[in-house]
């Protein structure tokens, strides 16, 4: 019997580690220092090439196993949001967002550590904010929950307040699609149980807003 190939997750998110470890998989934790500097291109591309970036920045002192990294970006107008510099910067892109829909684009990247052969994929998803008073912008960057960020709100915890609708993949909001890592992953032979994603994406989907607001299909 040929044992799959061990999986790296190549993230310091807490996010991303804790949705890989509900899929019940063994899988090695790698923390790659790596410095992010956001492209000047369309928010796909961007993600891409940074996750891209941050696969083979992971691979260089592998040599075996399956690598994944991952970069999420938020989009408006053609302009990226990153992680917020600080408070202020946090409470700007909210009040930017504010009533607004925006896209949410995650990139996976995979790579084999031995052959160096890789792939990358790329998931959108909008999302519509609520109209936000400058007083619900300051409570909830007060709170800390945006600074590690990406549009610098979290969709699974008080940031789901904030927001109104959904369209597409919740997951991918939150910062990590398991539907496109399950696909990715298992063209490297790594088994990704598919019963266990379809169950993860039914138990975290999030009751948006003040109690009014619906989310559209993931």
């Amino acid at each position: 019997m040929t044992l799959p190939p061990p999986l790296v997750l190549a993230t310091s998110s807490p996010r991303r580690l804790e949705l890989v470890g509900a899929l019940g998989m063994p899988f090695r934790i790698l923390h790659v220092r790596f410095r992010e500097t956001m492209p000047s291109l369309p928010p796909e591309e961007a993600a891409r090439m940074l996750a891209w970036r941050k696969v083979e920045t992971a691979g260089r002192g592998l040599a075996r196993g399956v690598i994944v990294t991952a970069d999420t970006l938020v989009a408006l107008d053609g302009r990226l949001y990153g992680k917020p510099r600080s408070p202020r910067d946090a409470a700007s892109m909210l009040a930017q967002l504010s009533g607004r829909t925006h896209q949410v684009v995650t990139a996976v990247a995979i790579q084999d550590a031995r052959t160096r052969h890789g792939m990358l994929g790329s998931e959108r998803t909008e999302v519509t904010f609520r109209r936000l008073s400058p007083a619900t912008i300051r409570r909830y960057v007060a709170g800390g929950e945006p600074l590690d960020k990406a549009g610098a709100y979290g969709i699974q915890g008080e940031g789901r307040r904030l927001v109104a609708r959904i369209t597409g993949d919740y997951l991918n909001v939150v910062g990590f699609p398991l539907r496109l890592f399950a696909a990715l992953a298992r063209r490297f032979g790594v088994p990704v149980p598919g019963r266990t994603v379809s169950r993860l994406y039914a138990e975290r989907r999030p009751v948006l807003g003040a109690g009014s607001a619906r989310a559209g299909r993931g």
